[in-house]
């Protein structure tokens, strides 16, 4: 009998910035499906909490583990600290990020490079740590989280926007270099989401109602929980022809 196209069972799935928003949402979804998910953060406690709600709400094992992305000897640590624990990755979800919003001529170097090592170089890292292993199994999901900011621009978003628009073109890169050894690489585009990235958005009523009033779908921010299916998708056999594929979850703004 054919296993459900869907189901996760005996895969481990790695989450940066797993603890919270949309990798929360994202982990939660996994374990669901029925993966074991390991969690990181720079935030050990907050990893922690939410490993134990992945356990009490799905039965599924989880691991807490502290990681910054900007650091390569801390995601080396990580990626061992997985395959220590469980010996397989099977699944990894880029979505570690930041956003820091100022007019263009008032940004920093310091705070260009911050954005760039987290959104861009992070991802980069990461997927050449998980490498050896993926292509040794000749199999392997990984996700990008990139944005439809990588599609459109907005003002006060320069060093965002180019650093999703360098994670949507690493993605259709790294999908045809390993093809052949039947990893897929695809990337999931948010539109805008209730998650605390978008907080000062949201803290502005002016501002918020410009943003959802650009969602054709609602008029509205989408749910956290509203990005898990895509995930699950992409991270299971369902989605074994599909790589190199940027998807956006927007509500239809990218539709316009």
């Amino acid at each position: 009998m054919k296993s459900y196209p869907f189901d996760l069972q005996q895969k481990v799935a790695l989450i940066t910035g797993g603890s919270r928003g949309l990798g929360k949402a994202m982990a939660l979804a996994l374990a669901t499906a029925g993966a074991r998910v390991a969690v990181a953060s720079r935030h050990l406690p907050t990893c922690e909490a939410t490993a134990e709600e992945l356990r009490s709400q799905t039965g599924r094992d989880a691991l807490a583990v502290a990681c910054d992305v900007t650091k390569p000897d801390q995601i080396h640590r990580m990626v061992d600290t997985v395959l220590e624990q469980w010996g397989q990755i099977d699944i990894l979800i880029n979505n570690a990020g930041i956003n820091i919003r100022q007019p263009m001529e008032t940004f920093s170097l310091e705070t260009w490079q911050q954005i760039m090592d987290t959104n861009i170089t992070g991802p980069f890292l990461c997927c050449q740590a998980v490498a050896p292993h993926m292509k040794a199994r000749r199999s392997g999901r990984i996700i990008m989280i990139g944005s439809i900011m990588g599609e459109v621009g907005l003002p006060h978003r320069v060093p965002y926007c180019a650093s999703k628009g360098a994670i949507h073109l690493m993605t259709k890169a790294l999908a045809i270099e390993w093809a052949p050894y039947n990893i897929t690489v695809n990337a999931i585009a948010p539109g805008p989401f209730m998650t605390d990235l978008n907080a000062q958005a949201r803290q502005d009523s002016e501002y918020f109602r410009f943003l959802a009033d650009r969602v054709p779908l609602g008029r509205r921010f989408g749910d956290p929980e509203e990005i898990g299916g895509l995930a699950v998708f992409l991270a299971s056999d369902a989605s074994r022809f599909i790589t190199g594929a940027i998807i956006p979850v927007d509500g239809g703004w990218l539709a316009q």
